[in-house]
């Protein structure tokens, strides 16, 4: 089941590229460096072919999951569905997206900032919920929600650093989305940064 895998890879590489190539080389280094969730936002130029492309690259690696981030409506839904997205993630909690993910059998993670967003997300089938923005709600959030709410699983995405990432771990973040904070090298230092970056992730957590 994918959202197994998800949980088990833990760390989603939420990847903005300034272009194509630029978001293709980010993923590909983010796979070198452990993070196997690979989040293609729809704020990169023509994200789908970048999906796509990524989808085919990685079609023989189990552990490799390529999906959609910054979904705002269905049109992009339909576009990462078709380009093979197996998963998608929204800054809001749309019930439109999710109708669509359910009936095309693909994974939603809505974005929620509050108790009544997360039970709505759970209503609607969301296996995972992100926590957005994740640096505002702080990670307090996760263990009150855990009190009434202990099986949600809740991924804060945003604000995560290598000094904090350990605390979201053990406040019950069931995985931990990583923007900026995987390229804020990548002028300086190239795209091996990238996957420096991300196994200071992963050793950090651990």
């Amino acid at each position: 089941m994918i959202t197994a895998q998800l949980l088990k890879n833990y760390f989603f590489a939420v990847i903005r590229g300034e272009n194509e190539k630029a978001a293709i080389e980010i993923a590909k280094y983010s796979v070198l460096g452990g993070i196997k969730n690979i989040e293609i936002t729809f704020s990169t130029p023509n994200a789908d072919k970048v999906i796509k492309e990524l989808t085919n690259y990685y079609k023989g690696d189990k552990q490799v999951i390529v999906g959609a981030g910054t979904v705002m409506n269905n049109r992009q839904a339909e576009l990462a569905d078709k380009a093979g997205a197996k998963f998608l993630v929204s800054p809001h909690c749309s019930e439109e997206i999710a109708a669509y993910a359910h009936e095309h059998n693909i994974e939603y993670t809505p974005g929620c900032a509050t108790v009544t967003e997360v039970v709505k997300a759970t209503k609607m089938g969301a296996k995972i919920i992100k926590l957005f923005p994740s640096e505002t709600i702080g990670k307090n959030f996760i263990k009150a929600v855990h009190g009434p709410l202990p099986n949600v699983n809740l991924m804060p995405s945003g604000g995560v650093s290598i000094d904090n990432v350990r605390d979201w771990k053990e406040a019950g973040a069931c995985a931990i989305g990583i923007g900026g904070a995987l390229t804020k090298k990548v002028s300086e230092e190239g795209y091996q940064s990238v996957s420096r970056l991300a196994r200071a992730f992963v050793e950090a957590a651990n």
